[in-house]
């Protein structure tokens, strides 16, 4: 079987907190209320876009207001996402070790449209985003789905994230959950809920392959 590295987007290996705050302002602008504090929102990411409307208090048709988000995230979410400090280098290091996937609580076609967009799309075997699961994470379906597409035993695969949402995953899943915290996951809970941790996708990657040759 197959190793697999899986790895998270926003707050892993992408800074997209301009292009979400701006989907969110513009669908509480559309609807006539006011956006809640960035940091609200922000503290919210990781999870679906219907879960965060609700936990910000959204409670009338919540669909018509992922829509609104999405009508606005669509208008600047290439111009406002930055790759983070060494995510290109995180990723390219990892294909020389295992095959790759993004396992993410965004809409995938918008994640594959990004990773083209920053030219990183080449480097991944699958993406598995929002609408290609009944449940997205924490729960294990997005990383088993993942690992099925690239062929690779849970055993022999990592999967790195920055929130407790891709390690929780992870351990459901039997592999091994690797946690960043360059992201938005506290770093006390992280440390709590990861079976290991670095600081940003680089390091995770590397503490992969030290950990791959001790198991050879």
């Amino acid at each position: 079987m197959k190793r697999a590295i899986l790895f998270d987007l926003d707050g892993t290996l992408i800074d997209s907190n301009d292009a979400i705050l701006y989907g969110f302002s513009y669908a509480f602008e559309k609807f006539g209320r006011r956006p809640p504090e960035p940091e609200k929102i922000l503290a919210l990411v990781g999870h679906p876009l219907d879960v965060m409307f609700k936990a910000l208090g959204v409670r009338e048709d919540v669909d018509a207001w992922v829509a609104a988000y999405k009508e606005g995230y669509r208008q600047v979410f290439k111009e406002k996402t930055r790759l983070l400090p060494q995510a290109a280098e995180a990723v390219k290091e990892a294909t020389t070790i295992a095959r790759l996937g993004v396992v993410t609580t965004k809409t995938g076609s918008y994640s594959k449209e990004l990773l083209e967009h920053l030219g990183l799309l080449r480097y991944f075997d699958v993406v598995v985003g929002k609408e290609d699961v009944h449940y997205p994470k924490p729960h294990p379906e997005p990383i088993l789905k993942a690992l099925h597409h690239i062929g690779a035993a849970p055993q022999k695969s990592f999967m790195v994230g920055d929130t407790c949402l891709d390690m929780e995953a992870a351990r459901d899943a039997g592999v091994y959950g690797v946690g960043v915290e360059c992201g938005y996951g506290e770093e006390w809970q992280l440390r709590q809920c990861a079976r290991h941790t670095e600081k940003g996708p680089l390091e995770a990657v590397e503490f992969i392959a030290s950990l791959m040759v001790k198991r050879m």
